[in-house]
């Protein structure tokens, strides 16, 4: 029986690849890219010449069952995504589980991903955060961002360029305008850009300019003493409700 491996690629800079990874993807009889011509373009920067397969979110589902028989006859196989760490907002899961249901060895790789970088960079508290990645683009965003707004740690999304002003504009007007966030754009990249500031601040920055590559958006959390300040008013007005405030 074979092995699966997945290996997290550079989100940028293509000189983040690490040794392990090379040696992996050297040994791998296929490889399996989010985008067969992305994945070149590294196998080539590496020197490497292998057999590709293209595995993405439209074909995955129809895929996972025959990549996993593939291994299971013998075969080394390492996903890939276009960049970063596969299964982070990127395919991946499905195969996981379903090598995993049938017995077969999956190693992962540590390397790259998009919001570590971003998330110490932006100086907020690290010790304790979730990872919301990309938000639903309509059907059930205004819920999930509803379900946010009492969150204490550090929030942290991924986001289209395009949409980036009116997501902050959606944060402001949940989260509050003074609220402070970091924008982090084109990680690793020559233009890399990390942007601090209260929400309104950023509407402003980003309004003003044409944004471009891939972007991670690190929100602060709610502060505590907001939140205490919250539950004693609603105390407050349960007393009121029950006629127990004092003249």
């Amino acid at each position: 029986m074979g092995k699966l491996f997945l290996v997290p690629t550079p989100i940028g800079n293509l000189d983040d690849i690490t040794l392990r990874a090379i040696k992996v993807l050297s040994s791998a009889d296929i490889v399996l890219a989010e985008d067969t011509r992305t994945t070149q373009v590294l196998l080539k920067h590496l020197g490497l010449d292998k057999k590709l397969w293209s595995h993405h979110k439209f074909n995955e589902h129809a895929a996972v069952e025959s990549v996993a028989a593939t291994i299971a006859a013998g075969e080394t196989v390492a996903l890939v995504s276009d960049a970063g760490t596969p299964g982070i907002s990127d395919p991946g899961f499905l195969l996981v589980r379903t090598c995993l249901e049938h017995g077969i060895e999956v190693e992962t790789l540590p390397g790259a991903t998009a919001f570590v970088p971003a998330l110490v960079n932006s100086g907020f508290p690290c010790d304790r955060f979730c990872f919301e990645g990309f938000l639903p683009p309509k059907k059930g965003r205004s819920r999930r961002l509803q379900q946010l707004a009492d969150e204490e740690r550090t929030m942290i999304f991924y986001e289209s360029p395009y949409r980036l002003v009116k997501t902050l504009a959606q944060f402001a007007e949940l989260f509050g305008p003074d609220r402070e966030a970091s924008v982090s754009r084109e990680l690793t990249k020559k233009f890399e850009e990390n942007v601090r500031g209260t929400l309104r601040e950023l509407i402003v920055h980003f309004s003003a300019r044409e944004v471009k590559g891939e972007i991670v958006i690190v929100l602060g959390g709610k502060p505590r003493k907001a939140k205490r300040e919250d539950a004693d008013n609603g105390a407050v007005d349960d007393a009121e409700e029950n006629g127990l405030q004092e003249d």
